[in-house]
């Protein structure tokens, strides 16, 4: 039973007139600190309560960066018999407050997950796991490892979306008085500098490997310590958080800046060298970017099939060797489900399982480059102004675009991620059961056709599908049943890493051939030419990857292509500070409720998005300043 004790007093945003919060622990039926650490067995249960915060980001309620920015539409309002509602698409069309905030995580509420009770946890499992008589000191230091790492995670998420933070290193004593309680937020600086000390501390105290994956796979390792770190350090370093203008006059009630005042390029420099440091420890633990290898049922697969299968695969391929980190309590059923058109299979029209409504709209189908590797705005070869026009798939694009369908231009000649990420209206939809790529199925999704809006709950708003969360060998099968091939969430991947080590290089070298080099690895996977030939061949700014701002741009395009839709693009365009540009622009989708080509291919305003500064931070609700005018809000809210 979960139950919770007063030894313990939180941060003051916790703080009410009682001071009675309870411990989560699960021992056997008594719920003593005692018994959570009197054998292996309940210390095991313990950690495992550390572990149990970690963030459902495989779910689309569990994750705010997946309908909180950009890349996902949803039907809205939110129909009778829809099985969800998703509070960051609340806050995506501007509806985030300071009384109730959506996507809580500083109090665990609306599809929050209580992270200072998870930090809380960790402390009390640091603080005992010395007392366990059973263990061995190896076994005591590797648990203690994880829950700092634990730890550093959960208080990096709070920055993430807080700014300053309360650190809680130690948890208060039971005799700690209210006062006691009433904290100050730390200057992000301190933030990061606690975090990445917990790092360190944990690192090298960790397996590279798993002994035993069958029991641990989703435990803690070196590579996912040191990626962690990375990806602090590159944070930290980004414009939001160094040197950041807007927030200098942000101070606490004791006058204390809350935000360093001074960019400090010294910290590109240190994310650079940690990336380089995971990048390493993760080659040494057989890690490697993702290719497919088809088994010997599916036959003999064409070449642009197969490249489609090294995207796809590198997302749902559970525990495949480009997977740093995979959140085993967060499995993706519902996200495939939401993803998979109804009516895929005209066949099994029926079937009412499917109920893909995650649409992407038409500024990110306009994200991808084209064939040649480069943005479809600058392609000397592509005709950008025509991309609303109609075009009708031939043989040449069989294996993307279903053979005399009649489409937009936009979808036709586009790189390898647009058609392993995306299903559209007459795009081919390998896998779901059938093998031959000459003979797939094919989306069909105008007025009347199998995937158009035949219910109020299940359609694309947009006239676009998230195909990338799909596994291929999910099939659609009679009456009411979907064959889900489940996996959990990649949390950690090796091409996140690689990019971020390349934009870290940049930011501290400039255009280094290092960094082209780290790029141009995800873009050969990806079925695409090197970023120097691309830009030279096809680019009418040829020259751009030779300077600093030129690959800066690319390498964050790069980023937001190839990690489209597993929840970086927010926290990206945060930290660069783009945010204020890219969601303040119209949220765009096909119109269709239209029969006919011509009418079904007009742009329709789904919603204008609107972004404010004072949108880069999660505002603390408005109680917990209430309670203790220590916190102070975030500016703007």
């Amino acid at each position: 039973m979960k139950t919770r004790n007063c030894i313990l007093i939180l941060t003051v945003m916790m703080v009410i007139s009682s001071c009675k919060k309870y411990l989560d622990i699960i021992p056997d039926n008594i719920a003593t600190l005692e018994n959570a650490f009197a054998l292996r067995n309940e210390a095991e249960k313990y950690l495992f309560t550390c572990y149990s915060y970690l963030p459902s980001h495989g779910i689309i309620t569990g994750n705010p960066a997946f309908t909180a920015g950009d890349e996902l539409s949803l039907i809205y309002p939110v129909p009778p018999g829809a099985n969800f509602t998703s509070n960051g698409y609340e806050i995506a069309r501007g509806n985030q407050n300071i009384i109730n905030p959506h996507m809580n995580f500083w109090d665990g509420a609306n599809q929050g997950k209580d992270f200072f009770g998870a930090l809380r946890d960790c402390n009390i499992f640091l603080d005992n796991i010395e007392r366990v008589p059973d263990m061995t000191p190896d076994e005591k230091t590797r648990w203690r490892a994880e829950v700092k790492v634990l730890k550093a995670y959960y208080h990096f998420y709070l920055v993430r979306m807080y700014g300053p933070i309360p650190i809680i290193k130690t948890n208060l004593p039971v005799d700690a008085g209210v006062d006691a309680a009433k904290v100050y937020r730390d200057p992000v600086d301190s933030c990061f500098t606690y975090i990445t000390q917990l790092l360190d501390e944990a690192k090298d105290s960790l397996p590279l490997i798993l002994d035993n994956p069958t029991d641990e796979l989703g435990r803690i390792t070196q590579p996912v310590a040191y990626m962690l770190k990375a990806k602090v350090l590159v944070t930290a370093a980004s414009p939001l958080f160094n040197g950041n203008p807007d927030y200098a006059s942000f101070k606490d009630a004791r006058g204390t800046a809350l935000f360093n005042a001074v960019v400090d390029n010294a910290k590109w420099e240190k994310a650079a060298n940690a990336c380089k440091e995971a990048i390493d420890i993760c080659t040494a633990s057989g890690a490697q970017l993702y290719y497919f290898v088809p088994d010997i049922t599916q036959g003999s697969l064409s070449a642009q099939t197969k490249t489609q299968m090294n995207i796809r695969n590198s997302i749902n391929l559970k525990w495949n060797p480009e997977i740093v980190w995979g959140f085993t309590n967060s499995m993706t059923s519902d996200l495939q489900r939401y993803s998979i058109p109804r009516g895929l299979d005209p066949a099994l029209l029926s079937n009412t399982s499917p109920a893909g409504q995650l649409a992407p709209p038409l500024k990110m189908a306009e994200l991808f480059y084209s064939k040649n590797g480069v943005p479809i705005t600058e392609d000397k070869t592509w005709d950008y102004n025509s991309r609303y026009n109609l075009r009708t798939g031939t043989a040449n694009e069989k294996y993307f675009i279903s053979q005399g369908y009649t489409t937009a231009q936009l979808n036709f000649d586009r790189e390898p991620r647009y058609y392993a990420d995306l299903g559209f209206d007459g795009g081919v939809w390998y896998g779901q059961g059938k093998y031959d790529d000459n003979s797939p199925l094919v989306v069909m999704a105008k007025l009347g056709q199998a995937a158009s809006a035949v219910t109020i709950t299940a359609f694309s708003t947009t006239g676009y599908w998230t195909k990338k969360y799909v596994h291929y060998q999910d099939v659609i099968g009679s009456g009411s049943t979907l064959t889900i091939t489940n996996y959990p969430w990649p949390e950690m991947r090796l091409a996140d890493l690689y990019l971020l080590y390349a934009e870290a290089l940049n930011e501290a070298k400039g255009p280094v051939d290092e960094a082209l080099t780290y790029i141009n690895m995800v873009r050969q996977r990806a079925g695409i030419p090197t970023v120097q030939d691309a830009w030279t061949q096809f680019s009418t700014s040829p020259s751009a990857y030779t300077t600093k701002e030129g690959l800066r741009t690319i390498i964050h395009r790069e980023r937001s292509i190839e990690l489209a839709f597993e929840g970086s693009r927010l926290w990206d365009l945060k930290r660069w500070k783009e945010a204020a540009v890219a969601l303040n622009q119209p949220i765009l989708g096909w119109t269709t409720d239209q029969q006919s080509a011509q009418g079904y291919y007009q742009p329709r305003l789904i919603f204008v998005q609107r972004f404010s500064n004072k949108d880069y931070l999660w505002p603390i609700r408005d109680n917990n300043i209430v309670i203790n005018r220590n916190l102070v809000q975030n500016p703007g809210w």
